[in-house]
């Protein structure tokens, strides 16, 4: 667990009741996140949020790489049962809940999607499915999700992920942890800096990547700024491959992120901010009911206006997964 609250940013009851006032309007002007209109407007209504929240909606702590926004407005009540799976969601599905999400992720950047994964939406339903639960999805269930940065294997992959607590009886834990907390030597980090491995896409986006070309091998940790950067995802990295140098690096940094790692709780109306440069996330595993009332997390990625990444990155072919830009 992370000791005190530096990583909580709580919202006031006032402030929260507002924000349940003009999410309700916006909801009955616009339906939904799937309105052209809606997503035209989005920064304006945004702006709108009290600004105690828009100031909470800041990044998150270099160092630590997320944040939990805690007090937003979700009334479990209100909710009908826990979809099927993401598919089961419909668009009208907790329509308020996705739109909330939208305005505080436009806060931090721009929303986005893949058409690849959830038929392109933009706003994600994590939920058990049944016939998933070993697997290395949001849709598992009786494994550990292992710890990785979201979509690893696009160069435009999210710079912050949004996670929104709407059930969670069962307290199951979300696993972080930061590259830049870990105790990493400079010969495992020129190590780890090198292009030698590639990161396939996860089953989510299909199993058939053949026709996207070679996998471009890539580096998983690089120096920014304002720390080292990482891209991880060792469930879909053919460490198989890797020589014996790379190997010993690439578990020592495993053994480093476990070390570090983190386990948050969130519940219903706690939103999770991650930052996808530097922190890894997972799920601790859990016995899925799917009568209802499982665990039921909203999730969006966000895109930052200049990531520091590679310039190499540019030359990758994101094994043909493209972008779903509502703005474009």
């Amino acid at each position: 667990m992370i000791h005190g609250d530096r990583h909580v940013r709580n919202i006031s009851h006032d402030d929260a009741a507002q924000v349940r006032t003009l999410v309700g309007k916006v909801t009955a002007e616009y339906s939904e996140v799937t309105n052209p209109l809606f997503v035209e407007h989005a920064s304006a209504l945004a702006g709108k949020l009290p600004t105690a929240v828009l100031h909470a909606c800041r990044p998150p702590d270099p160092t630590l790489g997320l944040v939990v926004l805690r007090g937003l407005p979700v009334d479990e009540g209100e909710l009908g049962p826990t979809p099927a799976s993401w598919s089961a969601a419909d668009h009208w599905c907790a329509a308020e809940q996705d739109i909330l999400l939208f305005l505080l992720a436009t806060v931090m950047g721009r929303v986005f999607g893949w058409a690849g994964q959830q038929d392109g939406r933009l706003v994600h339903d994590i939920v058990p499915a049944r016939g998933s639960e070993r697997e290395q999805t949001g849709a598992s269930s009786s494994v550990l999700l292992t710890p990785h940065t979201e979509d690893a294997f696009h160069p435009r992959r999210a710079n912050y992920l949004m996670l929104g607590c709407l059930r969670n009886p069962d307290r199951v834990g979300t696993t972080a942890a930061s590259v830049r907390q870990t105790e990493l030597n400079n010969a495992d980090i020129a190590i780890l800096s090198r292009a030698d491995l590639p990161i396939l896409p996860d089953s989510s986006y299909g199993e058939d990547h053949s026709g996207a070309g070679v996998p471009p091998p890539v580096a998983t940790v690089w120096r920014k700024n304002d720390g080292l950067g990482l891209r991880y995802d060792p469930a879909y990295t053919p460490l198989a491959r890797a020589s014996p140098e790379y190997g010993a690096a690439y578990r020592r940094l495993g053994a480093e992120l476990e070390r570090v790692s983190h386990t948050i709780v969130l519940n219903p109306g706690e939103f999770l901010v991650l930052d996808n440069d530097a922190v890894v996330h997972g799920r601790v595993p859990f016995t899925a009911r799917y009568d209802g009332t499982d665990r039921w997390i909203k999730r969006v990625n966000i895109r930052a206006a200049r990531p520091e990444r590679p310039d190499a990155e540019a030359r990758e072919h994101g094994y043909g997964q493209e972008v779903v830009d509502p703005y474009a």
